[in-house]
């Protein structure tokens, strides 16, 4: 049985186009194993707060000398983390917003990212602890090309995912939805059609 987690940061809400796309990306896993489980967590309307330097305090705590409110503080975090490890796949919908990621994503990133939890400072350097994942990223921008000189936003998640273990990432981009979003969402189903079982 394969774990999926699908994460969701658009704020469009049904008007999302990666949403639609994510869809349609679970929608090629399920098919493609059908006794998979999907866990969901939409960090656009679920209220994922920015850390701040009591989170960082408790996080950089060891864990057996946390007093209670340090405990609380990162019990969301614990959870999020907790999902990402349970998981086999991450799809992650992932639109650009001036260029970036979301404010929700950026503020998910910043939860999961946690040393001693999903990497870890060692001699060679850091090294993700969050392994064996596969991570497929549904993209969308207005007319930022994927893979241009103007998208960072693939280029940050990219890192991020490789600094916490996740090495295996796909990309399935709808681009140009501000100039014609069918044939933008046509050409990301192509791809999906195109990804491995």
């Amino acid at each position: 049985m394969t774990k999926i987690l699908r994460i969701d940061s658009s704020i469009k809400g049904p008007a999302s186009v990666t949403r639609k796309v994510a869809d349609k990306i679970i929608a090629k896993l399920l098919a493609d194993n059908p006794s998979s489980v999907v866990t969901e967590r939409d960090v656009a309307n679920g209220g994922v707060p920015l850390i701040d330097g009591t989170w960082i305090g408790a996080a950089y705590t060891p864990k057996d000398a946390r007093s209670a409110d340090q405990a609380a503080t990162l019990a969301l975090s614990d959870e999020l983390i907790a999902e990402i490890k349970a998981a086999d796949v991450l799809v992650i919908g992932m639109p650009v917003y001036n260029f970036g990621i979301t404010g929700p994503l950026k503020a998910w990133i910043d939860q999961i990212a946690r040393v001693g939890e999903t990497f870890q400072y060692t001699e060679a350097g850091p090294q993700g602890l969050v392994q064996g994942k596969r991570a497929i990223v549904a993209y969308a921008s207005g007319g930022v090309p994927f893979g241009s000189g103007y998208d960072i936003a693939s280029t940050y998640l990219r890192q991020v995912l490789a600094f916490i273990g996740v090495t295996d990432v796909a990309f399935v981009a709808a681009e140009g939805v501000a100039m014609d979003e069918a044939a933008a969402v046509a050409r990301a189903e192509a791809q999906i059609a195109e990804l491995a079982a």
